[in-house]
């Protein structure tokens, strides 16, 4: 590889698009740099920054002279130019499934990830219960999931992808805040969160 890549991360690492790119990378065994921006101080809305990634958002990858913004499209650019090894699956109908997935966990949702944000997974759980919308977003969650983690499974498609690390982020939202959750999900989030490249993360390694 003769282009350095650079990936813009959240300083504090909430972000769960950043995390996810980040994964992506480790998992694809790519040498790359860091470089935190902090969100609080509006780092990411300094010129030379929008200018980079055109949308003023983390994550942003910079591989040579091309930049690029959103954690999915990074995710498949890497595939696409760094295929072997891969991040998604291999099968065309699988390969859809997690994209379909993968677009599910950024649109929707909103209540869950308003009332249940990555601080309770990355910093501290809350006390405040769910709301309405929360509590149907958390139980339209659980079901999706259910449909997919089969009893005892590991990972989504028998070997694992980007999305479930994805998928398991997203139910960790519950799961370490102490929500209900049922039992083989909570399993499946537990055997996601101890892969190296998602520990790396944790450890806040570069």
């Amino acid at each position: 590889m003769s282009e350095p890549l650079t990936l813009y991360i959240d300083s504090n690492r909430f972000s769960p698009y950043a995390m996810w790119a980040y994964v992506a990378l480790k998992e694809k065994r790519l040498p790359f740099a860091l470089r935190p921006i902090d969100l609080a101080a509006k780092q990411h809305h300094e010129s030379g920054y929008e200018y980079l990634s055109l949308t003023g958002k983390v994550p942003t990858l910079l591989h040579g002279d091309f930049a690029l913004a959103e954690s999915s499209a990074i995710i498949e650019y890497l595939e696409d130019v760094f295929p072997v090894p891969p991040v998604l699956p291999s099968d065309p109908k699988q390969r859809a499934r997690a994209r379909q997935l993968q677009a599910w966990l950024r649109s929707d949702l909103m209540a869950l990830r308003e009332e249940r944000p990555t601080t309770v997974i990355f910093k501290a759980p809350i006390d405040k219960p769910l709301s309405e919308a929360g509590r149907a977003a958390a139980d339209k969650l659980i079901r999706v999931a259910t449909s997919l983690v089969a009893e005892g499974a590991e990972y989504l498609f028998g070997a694992w992808c980007i999305a479930d690390t994805e998928l398991a982020l997203t139910l960790n939202r519950l799961v370490a805040n102490g929500d209900p959750v049922p039992a083989n999900l909570k399993r499946y989030v537990a055997a996601q969160w101890v892969r190296p490249s998602v520990q790396a993360w944790l450890r806040r390694e570069d």
